[in-house]
């Protein structure tokens, strides 16, 4: 049995930014061979994005980058140029599965479109990750992630109602949905191919991968013509359902989230904050979601006087469905992410010993691991043009002398 779930598989991954170096990783923590193709010329940009190693901005030093690319080898090519492209199709013989992300015409102009790629290995699979995939009319249009929350409608719906300003979901949100369909994708791909000896083509329109986190807003489109606007924390199900400010800890403001499902729940809420519904404004779900503003100021005044820590042990001792808001720091100290042995520390090239986010999945049989941390530039062109493609010395200092290869 192989140690890995991937192992043996063949990655040559051309794709940059987000969805298609997380869907990459995926497979590179599990065992594959992923090599990364980069371009000096025209940086990823998150390599010059931060968090950088001791604030200080280098296309090496980016922990942004390093998160997104571990277990992977990485080599520098200058696509525009023939040669390297020369060097690119030496390699696809060796590649199970190639992976882009740029717009449709990037591939095609420089030859290593599908169509081409297969007839050199006709059971290559192939994704292609972009805004609005490979055709359309808008196909053509590039963009990161948050303008295909915007495009996909997140942004309409988030925030605290009529009259204010949008509050998106942080980041580039359909980065961080796409990769989790396109890497189920790619595994269908891969048993298809043990089955049939048959490559295929993925063509992943970010766009469409986000709508599918909007379902239940569209399906109550079509089934009853409402159009869902932004509500804050307002739950139909849930009330109280928002996050309160608790007391403050020296510098530090401090919130719990709460969730009441039931009038069960209520009272034990209740009885924690040693106080009654004296007026019967809360007495029932019905009531309190009717009464959605003024609930949320009673639960804040009981909140304010408590430190989250404490009153979420007493909350959740009683039933009641509550936890602190945590940041940055508390991750880093949370005591299942510590039993978890979720956060790991490897040592990258030029950053020295640098934390990563441990996988999201534990398989028992074969566990996947963070093999080695992110590539710095050009880290394994040696590697792979001397000792995969037997390239002299000679040969590569002419290619790096010509700007093929940096």
């Amino acid at each position: 049995m192989s140690r890995y779930a991937f192992e043996g598989i063949h990655v040559l991954d051309f794709s940059w930014v987000g969805v298609g170096p997380i869907s990459t990783k995926y497979l590179a923590d599990n065992g594959a061979e992923v090599i990364r193709v980069e371009s000096v010329s025209r940086l990823d940009v998150l390599r010059i994005a931060p968090p950088w190693k001791d604030g200080q901005p280098g296309p090496n030093n980016s922990q942004f980058f390093a998160s997104f690319n571990t277990s992977k080898k990485g080599i520098t090519l200058d696509l525009s140029k023939p040669k390297a492209r020369e060097l690119i199709l030496r390699l696809v013989p060796w590649a199970d599965i190639v992976s882009e992300s740029f717009t449709p015409k990037a591939m095609r102009n420089w030859g290593l479109d599908f169509e081409h790629l297969r007839a050199i290995k006709s059971d290559l699979i192939m994704f292609s990750t972009c805004m609005q995939g490979q055709t359309g009319p808008n196909a053509m249009y590039p963009g990161f992630g948050q303008l295909a929350a915007a495009l996909s409608g997140f942004y309409y719906i988030s925030g605290y109602g009529e009259g204010q300003p949008p509050a998106p979901p942080y980041g580039a949100y359909s980065d961080f949905v796409a990769p989790r369909l396109l890497t189920s994708a790619l595994i269908a791909a891969l048993d298809y191919k043990r089955r049939t000896g048959k490559g295929q083509y993925i063509d992943m329109s970010q766009y469409e991968a986000a709508l599918h986190n909007l379902s239940p807003a569209i399906i109550d489109y079509f089934a009853t013509g409402r159009t869902l606007g932004p509500r804050g924390n307002e739950s139909h199900r849930y009330a109280p359902h928002g996050a309160y400010r608790c007391a403050d800890e020296g510098s530090e403001d401090r919130w719990i989230a709460i969730a009441v499902a039931n009038d069960q729940e209520w009272k034990s809420m209740c009885q924690v904050f040693g106080v009654a519904d004296a007026d019967g404004r809360f007495s029932t779900q019905l009531l309190r979601i009717e009464h959605r503003a003024e609930l949320d100021k009673f639960v804040g005044n009981l909140t304010r006087g408590h430190q989250a820590s404490e009153l979420t042990a007493k909350l959740q001792a009683a039933g009641v469905a509550a936890y602190p808001v945590q940041n940055c720091v508390d991750l880093h100290q949370d005591e299942n992410l510590e039993a978890f042995d979720f956060w790991h520390w490897l040592e990258h090239k030029q950053m020295g010993p640098s934390p990563y986010e441990g996988l999201s999945h534990r398989m028992s049989r074969t566990p996947g691991e963070l093999r080695s941390a992110a590539p710095v530039l050009g880290q394994h062109n040696d590697e792979v043009f001397r000792g995969m493609l037997g390239l002299t010395r000679e040969e590569i200092e002419q290619l790096q002398k010509e700007n093929v290869i940096f």
